[in-house]
Formats: C-alpha cells, sequence, structure tokens
C-alpha cells in the first residue's frame, strides 16, 4: 500500500549517524540474519511507509521527535509491530528479526470496519485471496477465482452468453454487493459480465465477509461483500505474461497481460499500471454447431496513482477502462440477425476514482472520495432471425462520501475506535430494445449514514454499527445494525460472534431478461406499489486457531451461519400491454432460510508443501414453496432453492521440490442440486436433479534467473483434468440456454510464459 525507500544505509552499521529526527532500521530473517529486500514498512496512524532496498534496509527522515509505532509485512513472513521512540539528537535504529511462515493468518484488511486491521483482531471472519492463489489455480479473471473460498460458487447461468454469478452461502449473485476499493460501483447491468471483466492483474487481494454487510456498504450486501483491492504501487517493478490454452482440443484462448510500477524514491508519488488482452474462440461441447462458450474479445487497461503533499495526507487516483464484445449462438461469421440464436453485446466500459486521506498523530483519520462508472452497450437477444433485437443500454452510477475515525483512549470503559460517515449513491439506467417495445429508464438515489464503536479489552473485543439509508424507491428510511464480538484469549486463538443485516433495493432491470428476449417474447417490468425492500438477518458463530503439529504449521476456521431472509422478490406475470408485450410485476413473495456450516484448513511446511481446502454444508430452503413455472402449463413449485447444492468445496495444493521448480493441484467439488428444465428442446418444463462434479487443475512452473534479477518463469498444465462437464446439454435453436450447470470450462491445456522481475 504505501512505498518505497531505496538509500542505501550500509554506513549506519560502520559509523552511526547523529541525525536526529530519523529511524533507520534493517529487515532479516530470523536465524539466518539473511537481508529481506521489498518488505513494506508502516508507520502506523500515518500514511508513511516505505519499502526496504535489496540489502533489506529502510529509513524514515523528518519525524517529530516521539514514540511510532512499526508494522513490517512480507509475504511468507510473519508481520512484525515494534514501538520505538524518536528523539532529535541522533537515529533511532531497529531491526526486524522476520520469522518465516508458510501461510499468513494476520494480513491487514479493510472489509471488516473500514479501516486497516489485522485479520487476526477483525470483529468479523475476512477470508483473502492474494496473487499467490490467483497463480495456483491459473486464474486469469475474479470469476476463475472466486470458487477458491469456502461459501462460495461460482456458476455460468446462459449456455449462449456465458453470463457468470458468484453465489454467498448459497444465495445468488444479486444477494452479493461487489465493492472496488470499498466503492459500490458495479452496478446491475455492469455486474452481469463483471466477473469476467475483472482481470486478476488489476487485484491486490480480494477480501470476503460472508453475511449481511449493509451496515457498513448499504444496499444489496445480504449474502455478504467481495471487496476488490486493486494494486497500489509497491516498488519498480515489472511483469508480462501470455498464456495460449485450448479446450478439449477444439477451440483456442489468447491472453496477454503487463504490470508496470514506479515509485519515486522520496515515496512521495507512485503509478501502477496494468493491461491485459484477450481472445477466446467459441467452443461447442455437443458438436450441434451452437457453443455452449461464446466468442470473447476484451481489452483492459488501468491505472492507480498516489501522491503524498506532506507526511500527513495522501491522495489516490485511479482509472479503469475495459472494451469486450462477446457473441454466443450459432453461424459466427453472420449477421447477428442471420443466425438461429445469436446473443451479442458490445461494452465499453469507463470508471474511475480519486480519494483524499488526512492524518492527525496516531488518532485521527478524515477521508473523502469519489467514484463513477460509466457502461455503453450494444446488444442484440434474438432468435429465429429476428431484426427486432437489437438495443442499446446506457448505465451511470456514483458514488460520493466522507468518512472520520477517532480513536479514543477510554470511550465509557474501554480504548475504542469510533468510525462515521456519510455517503451517496447514484446509477441512472436507459435500456431500449425498440423491437420489443422497451424503452426503460430508471433512477435510484440512495443517501445514507453510518456509524460505529468499536471498544477494546486485553482479550474481548466488540463492535456496535449502525447505518441508515433513504432509497427514492423505497418509503421509508431503511435501517441496518450490526453487533460483533471477538474473544482472543491468544495470538492463535480467535473466537467470534456476529450478527448482521441486509437489504436489497428494488430495481426494473433483471438480468433475466435477455432470455427472454431471445425466446422472441418482450417483456416489461414494473415495480409494484408498496414494494418493500428485502431484508435479511444473519447470524453466526466461529472459531479460527492456528498451532504447531511438529514442524508443521497449522490452522482451522469453522464457522457456522443462519440467514433469514424477508420480503423476496418475485416476478409475476400481471397481463400484456397494447403491443402484446408481457408485462410483469415485481412483488414481495414469502421468506427463506439458509444455514449451515463453512470449513477452512491450511496445513505447511515451508515450501515443501502447502495444502489448503474448504468445505461447505449447508441447506437453502423457501419459507413456502414458490412457483418456478406457469407458462402454458400447471404451476410448479419448489421448497429448495434452484442451482445451490447442499455440498460444496474446493482445495489447492502447491510444492516446490526443487529451487527454481513448483507446481500446484486445485480442484472444485459440487454437489448435486436441483436445476429448472424448460421446454422447448423437451416437450415440458421439469425440475432436474444433477449428478455432482469434480473438477480438477494442474500447473507446473520453472523459473529461471537472468541477469539482474530478472526472472523469467515458464508455466503449463490442464484444467478440469477429467473433463467433468455437464453431459445432458439442450441442442439446437429451440434450447433452454438456462440449463447450464456445473464446471463452467472443459478440458483445457495450457502453456505459458512470464518476465518479471
Amino acid at each position: 500500500m504505501f512505498v518505497l525507500a531505496c538509500v542505501s544505509m550500509s554506513s549506519y552499521a560502520v559509523n552511526p549517524i547523529k541525525e536526529g529526527n530519523m529511524i533507520a532500521g534493517h529487515v532479516i530473517v530470523k536465524g539466518t540474519e539473511e537481508s529481506i529486500p521489498f518488505a513494506t514498512v508502516m508507520i502506523l496512524g500515518t500514511n508513511r511507509g516505505a519499502v526496504s532496498n535489496e540489502e533489506g534496509q529502510f529509513e524514515f527522515r523528518k519525524l517529530a521527535a516521539g514514540k511510532y509505532t512499526l508494522r513490517v509485512q512480507v509475504m511468507g513472513y510473519k508481520t512484525q509491530e515494534k514501538t520505538i521512540t524518536v528523539s532529535a539528537e541522533a537515529t533511532s535504529v531497529v531491526h526486524f528479526q522476520m520469522e518465516e511462515v508458510s501461510f499468513t493468518t494476520d494480513e491487514v484488511v479493510v472489509s471488516a470496519n473500514r479501516n486497516e486491521v489485522s485479520r487476526k483482531a477483525a470483529p468479523v471472519v475476512v477470508n483473502v485471496m492474494s496473487a499467490k492463489l490467483f497463480e495456483t489455480v491459473n486464474s486469469t479473471d475474479l470469476a476463475k477465482s472466486l470458487n477458491f473460498q469456502s461459501g462460495l460458487r461460482v456458476e455460468n447461468n446462459c449456455q449462449n452468453c456465458g453470463f457468470p454469478q458468484v453465489r454467498i452461502n448459497g444465495l445468488e449473485g444479486p444477494y452479493s454487493q461487489i465493492l472496488i476499493n470499498s466503492r459500490p460501483i458495479i452496478s446491475a447491468l455492469s455486474g452481469v459480465y463483471g466477473l469476467e471483466q475483472i482481470p486478476v492483474n488489476m487485484i491486490e487481494r480480494v477480501e470476503v465477509v460472508r453475511g449481511g454487510g449493509s451496515a457498513l456498504f448499504g444496499a444489496n450486501a445480504v449474502g455478504g461483500t467481495i471487496n476488490i483491492i486493486t494494486k497500489d504501487p509497491i516498488n519498480n517493478s515489472f511483469q508480462v505474461a501470455s498464456t495460449m490454452s485450448n479446450m478439449n482440443g477444439k477451440s483456442w484462448e489468447q491472453y496477454m497481460g503487463g504490470n508496470v510500477s514506479l515509485v519515486a524514491k522520496d515515496n512521495s508519488y507512485g503509478i501502477a499500471l496494468y493491461e491485459t488482452y484477450r481472445n477466446r474462440n467459441p467452443y461447442d461441447a455437443d458438436g450441434d454447431g451452437f457453443s455452449e462458450l461464446g466468442k470473447l474479445n476484451m481489452n483492459t487497461f488501468g491505472m492507480r496513482a498516489y501522491y503524498r503533499p506532506n507526511y500527513f495526507s495522501r491522495i489516490n487516483v485511479e482509472y479503469h477502462t475495459t472494451n469486450e464484445f462477446r457473441r454466443g449462438g450459432n453461424k459466427f461469421n453472420l449477421q447477428p440477425h442471420e443466425a438461429d440464436i445469436t446473443e451479442q453485446t458490445k461494452h465499453i466500459i469507463n470508471s474511475g476514482g480519486v480519494s483524499y486521506d488526512r492524518y492527525w498523530g496516531e488518532k485521527h483519520k478524515m477521508s473523502v472520495y469519489g467514484s463513477i462508472q460509466h457502461t455503453d452497450r450494444n446488444s442484440y437477444y434474438g432468435a429465429q432471425k429476428d431484426m427486432n433485437a437489437y438495443g442499446k443500454t446506457n448505465d451511470l452510477t456514483w458514488v460520493v462520501g466522507g468518512m472520520y475515525v477517532g480513536n479514543m483512549d477510554r470511550c465509557l470503559f474501554a480504548p475504542a475506535t469510533f468510525t462515521g460517515g456519510v455517503e451517496y449513491q447514484s446509477n441512472s439506467l436507459h435500456d431500449v430494445m425498440t423491437g420489443y417495445h422497451r424503452d426503460m429508464q430508471q433512477d435510484v438515489r440512495i443517501a445514507g449514514g453510518f456509524v460505529q464503536n468499536e471498544w477494546r479489552l486485553n482479550r474481548w473485543t466488540m463492535l456496535v454499527g449502525a447505518r441508515l439509508d433513504k432509497h427514492n424507491l423505497i418509503d421509508h428510511p431503511i435501517f441496518s445494525p450490526r453487533v460483533n464480538f471477538l474473544y482472543k484469549p491468544s495470538d492463535n486463538l480467535q473466537a467470534r460472534l456476529t450478527y448482521s443485516t441486509g437489504f436489497r433495493a428494488p430495481q426494473a432491470y433483471d438480468e433475466d431478461l435477455h432470455v427472454t428476449a431471445v425466446g422472441g417474447e418482450g417483456v416489461q417490468i414494473r415495480l409494484a406499489d408498496g414494494l418493500r425492500e428485502e431484508r435479511s438477518n444473519s447470524f453466526s458463530g466461529s472459531v479460527d486457531w492456528s498451532f504447531p503439529m511438529g514442524h508443521w504449521q497449522s490452522n482451522i476456521l469453522l464457522e457456522g451461519f443462519y440467514t433469514d431472509l424477508h420480503h423476496v422478490f418475485v416476478l409475476e406475470d400481471i397481463g400484456e400491454d397494447q403491443n402484446g408485450d408481457k408485462i410483469k410485476e415485481r412483488r414481495n413473495g414469502s421468506g427463506a432460510k439458509v444455514y449451515g456450516v463453512n470449513l477452512d484448513a491450511k496445513v505447511a511446511h515451508g515450501r515443501e508443501a502447502q495444502l489448503q481446502l474448504g468445505f461447505t454444508v449447508q441447506r437453502s430452503r423457501y419459507n413456502r414453496a414458490e412457483v418456478w413455472t406457469s407458462e402454458g402449463e400447471e404451476e410448479q413449485t419448489t421448497k429448495r432453492m434452484p442451482r445451490t447444492p447442499d455440498y460444496y468445496g474446493y482445495f489447492t495444493f502447491t510444492s516446490a521440490p526443487l529451487k527454481n521448480f513448483d507446481f500446484s493441484l486445485s480442484g472444485t467439488y459440487t454437489g448435486k442440486m436441483i436445476v429448472p428444465h424448460m421446454a422447448g428442446y423437451i416437450e415440458k418444463s421439469r425440475m432436474e436433479h444433477t449428478p455432482q462434479f469434480m473438477d480438477l487443475n494442474l500447473k507446473l512452473n520453472y523459473t529461471f534467473v537472468l541477469k539482474d534479477h530478472i526472472k523469467m518463469q515458464i508455466n503449463g498444465g490442464v484444467q478440469n483434468i477429467f473433463n467433468s462437464f455437464q453431459k445432458d446439454l439442450d441442442k439446437g435453436e429451440f434450447r433452454d440456454a438456462g440449463y447450464f450447470y456445473g464446471p463452467t470450462q472443459p478440458r483445457t491445456y495450457f502453456v505459458g510464459i512470464k518476465i518479471m522481475n
């Protein structure tokens, strides 16, 4: 997050410098005293930071006299903090002897309470996905990565266009809030294909919080939040990568990506840039001439930069752009309306943000921020050579806000941290499909404010917070409270109890509209009078225990959860308009309950063996049977939520038996579930019971060290080794495109190269 001091300090060890108001330090490996380069060093309570140079040295100059707490973080080592006194008479010298660990459990996270806090000290469970995981599972976009967290499962919901969605604890995509650097700028429209449009080379880490999060982040944080933290400039570095993939011997995919990071020597400014290119040919699994994975061509570019006007303030600026073309169906050489089925979109997405952070000593911090995203989409969703299926959509989302954090030596009965803020969000959508008489305009505006106070005793932490939102489509203000308890009897054991709430606001746009449009029907969606927001009450309890097993490092996280949903949205047919287009009304239906257990476990022995696995056992049930089809047939109902297995999980295993060679095995397990299968290819609609799937992957890496610390890595492997893929696909132009489940890609062979410093 904060960056670079590359001034050599070898003279400190020989002739101690008498310059005052300065800290000089050295980061070394405990036991061997080998220097550790590129370790991040932070002065807590300020925005000052540095990175150790190639000799493991760092320095801070022009410090006021007083006490400072330094935190040192570097991948593969246990985080350390030390307090040091700075005087005006001489340089204060500090040494950090870092203890090697196979995996970290004390990462700094921001999604627990909107403040930077160690994961072990966070009042809620925050799971972290890092760049190391992205490398292990060979993912190029966020959609391919999220399966490797317990409680999360990514599915492909359309056989034509292939839009992915992520379920948290079984709740479908719209119940999850996806954030970019804690900002809710991904709208309902951009979220349809958004998981595939976020490349992993722009991501520093992903923080996942399961359970209601509306007390912090507002609307849609019902099932949980996924907070994407983009890469900050850390040091002067670069990386370029290229991968070629072949899907089951039929279709090719090419990926290219690059990153550059530049930082001033005095840490006053820095910039990190990324770029990706991805080109995938359509894949036809069953030879019927219709694609199961569509054609995809995507370019992304972005940057994140900072400037420090002084030692106690920082300005951040970021910009991201995506240009994507995707098409599914058949006859790709023809115009969309000349094919039997075409689902085609052209997205141009531009987004950016700016923030200003100001510190006053170690006790006060103020932040103001603004973010914006604009999506321009041209589409064709049609069948049977329909000329009327062209559409155009414009979507603008922006958010502005401010936040204050204050640390108190005592508040009532204990030291505490107070956090308060205000936020205003706006989303304007204009969706036009002239051939189906659809001209939908919707403006959503939400004003919100939040407060929370976190008390810290020796072993106990208690957090109480709430948020109040006023949504322009809801008559009344929406109140979202949260209460969290953390019991930490030792540094290796944490127990948590959590109550949290979430809400989902109504909107007229629905990602299922395109499926109906392909069927040749126009659909208008209206909001019922007196429509209420969906609400959730989430309860969870967890135990997080780290312990040694001889020379092995181990960690187990066991979490039980229960979520109660009220006023669930349903769409009901209410007739047709004067153009013969069907009208559906969004109403409040019955509630639902989701409950179960998540298990995460890690076992490691240095670089020789590292195993991580997660497994979820859950039940997802409606309070009363809900209608899943009634079109032209007798109503059919279900109490079990479709597309949600009761058992699912993942694992990753990495090993480096040689200095320059390592390999990884990874996989996901998807249990049996029910999936609606609509009439068309089959005579009558029916609810199908799916088989279970095991998706297994292998990756091999060999790294060459070139001159001047430049490295080149050659890698290759197989994804979905056993080709665990859906076998009962519908065929032809009358297929049910929504009847698509299981692993999202077939057996895929890949080979790649990477050059980096």
